[in-house]
């Protein structure tokens, strides 16, 4: 890992003489805040529950710094609008509405969201970008969109970069942040899959013995798909916990429009990613031919559509919302995708709080060599960071320092702290405080959950056998094809090979579209955090 993250990816001159010239009209137009007393005083007690019934109690202290309820209070943006762009709610959509009217409150400003579904998101932040308008001023998406978004955005400046909370982002999520050597998007989340599962039912006498008399096998945290897959299909259909409903193996997100090419990454990271062989594993990176449709890959789409059967019912055009509710609601044993089905289950009210457990994605006992073309066999098992929410502000804003202001109060330690705890905003850990256990026991959390949700994530980020997302030009066309291969799979309309060399050729094409030294570039900087450790 890198000491110091966003200064360790290599700068290339187009783009650093991009965010090195400033437009100086533009400049002159930005407002300045005027200064006026403060609202709150150091220290002061944070909580949203004034803003009703569905926001818990839990109370914070306001941590003093320049990003503070006290420090942002004394700006005074009266007269000012700010635009922002989120994703629809409740998925980070909640939460940037929440804090703008917080920041209306204690700023005088006006602050206008637009939530978009994610279906629509990139290209409504896109395509005023690329005509240079300035619909918005600040937009949050998919940090994966980074390729598309950046040469558009205005870095982070350096007093928000020297802030308490920005030092305190973790490595792997400063370099998510960054492009070309350039801060570029505002940390607000850290997104990464990992394994959820039921303790209750893992510790439970009468399934262990059930378990071991169905296979043979002791029951307990799978450590390899196959393991995933064998659970999943024993418990499947019972009702393991007694309430009197049929629980279910595994819920995962599935539906083609909505984020199902991230949980097929998860199942294709441990057969793809191997330790011994370097240069990227969407692409061959000297020659960019894709490898989408290679044995590792085939083999994950073989192993999810096999999970179906494993699947609550609907499980088969699940989103992140239904997944999210699915494991957080108790129906299903497993899941695999972000914190938010592992925070819903940790909800005050949820009545399968502190009966989960957190553990590193499953892994496999072999692992594809394409330098070889051929299978080691060796246990194997990656760490996949897969996007995350992301903020940025726009180089065309007229108010960019209203924009970088309401960022730094989004992610202030008090709000951040309560926002980390409500499932549904989709804020997950990306700090190093974060990946503290007493903070988790201090909002209820039982120490065992806590230590084993904190080691998982923490582990994630020493791993050096790492998968990152796709961050390249046009993203969105490569993830939408692999969305409908993967889609025409689990339907049965074609076998995951056919599925996959669909896929391939229609990368090949969009790598044409795009231009293949275009797309290139911007992959080394993606194999560049996935082979350094």
């Amino acid at each position: 890992m890198r000491s110091r993250p966003y200064k360790g990816l290599v700068a290339v001159a187009a783009v650093a003489a991009l965010t090195a010239t400033a437009c100086t009209a533009q400049n002159e137009a930005q407002q300045k805040p005027k200064e006026k007393t403060a609202l709150f005083k150091p220290g002061s007690e944070i909580s949203y529950k004034k803003y009703g019934k569905d926001y818990p109690a839990t109370k914070v202290k306001d941590v003093p710094g320049s990003c503070s309820y006290e420090s942002i209070s004394r700006k005074d943006y009266s007269g000012q609008t700010l635009k922002i762009i989120s994703h629809a709610v409740p998925v980070i959509g909640e939460p940037t509405q929440l804090h703008a009217k917080q920041f209306e409150e204690i700023t005088g400003g006006k602050v206008e969201v637009v939530n978009v579904p994610f279906g629509e998101l990139h290209q409504k932040i896109l395509t005023p970008l690329q005509a240079g308008q300035s619909a918005y001023d600040v937009m949050f998406y998919p940090s994966l969109w980074i390729g598309d978004m950046a040469p558009y955005l205005e870095p982070v400046p350096e007093k928000y970069l020297n802030t308490t909370g920005m030092q305190d982002v973790t490595a792997a999520y400063m370099d998510v942040a960054t492009w070309d050597g350039k801060v570029v998007q505002y940390p607000v989340d850290g997104d990464r899959h990992y394994l959820k599962i039921r303790s209750d039912v893992l510790k439970d006498p009468e399934r262990q013995a059930e378990y071991k008399q169905a296979t043979g096998k002791d029951l307990k945290v799978p450590t390899t798909w196959a393991e995933y897959q064998e659970i999943a299909e024993v418990f499947s259909g019972k009702d393991f916990d007694g309430d009197g409903k049929k629980n279910y193996g595994s819920a995962e997100v599935t539906k083609r429009d909505d984020l199902t090419f991230s949980a097929f990454i998860s199942r294709a990271a441990p057969y793809v990613k191997n330790p011994d062989v370097k240069g990227g594993v969407f692409f061959d990176l000297e020659t960019m031919k894709p490898l989408i449709n290679t044995p590792g890959f085939v083999r994950a789409l073989e192993d999810m559509a096999k999970a179906k059967a494993t699947w609550a019912p609907g499980g088969a055009n699940f989103g992140l919302g239904d997944e999210i509710f699915s494991f957080g609601g108790g129906q299903t044993l497993m899941s695999y995708s972000w914190d938010d089905a592992f925070i819903q289950a940790q909800q005050p009210d949820s009545k399968i709080r502190n009966t989960v457990e957190a553990a590193p994605l499953p892994g496999s006992t072999e692992v594809y060599n394409r330098t070889t073309k051929s299978w080691d066999k060796k246990a194997n098992q990656a760490a996949y960071f897969t996007w995350g929410w992301t903020s940025a502000v726009a180089k065309a804003s007229s108010h960019q320092e209203m924009a970088f202001d309401y960022l730094c109060f989004f992610s202030n330690e008090a709000n951040t702290a309560l926002d980390l705890t409500i499932g549904r905003f989709g804020v997950n850990p990306y700090r190093i405080s974060h990946l503290d256990p007493e903070f988790w026991e201090e909002q209820g959390w039982d120490k065992d959950v806590a230590k084993a949700y904190v080691k998982t994530l923490a582990g994630m980020e020493e791993n050096p056998n790492r998968v990152f997302d796709l961050r390249v030009p046009g993203v969105n066309q490569y993830m939408s094809a692999l969305a409908n291969g993967v889609a025409a799979a689990l339907a049965g309309q074609a076998s995951p090979q056919r599925a996959l060399d669909g896929v391939a050729r229609e990368w090949a094409k969009i790598t044409d579209q795009i231009g293949k030294e275009k797309v290139q570039s911007a992959y080394r900087n993606v194999v560049v955090l996935e082979d350094e450790s």
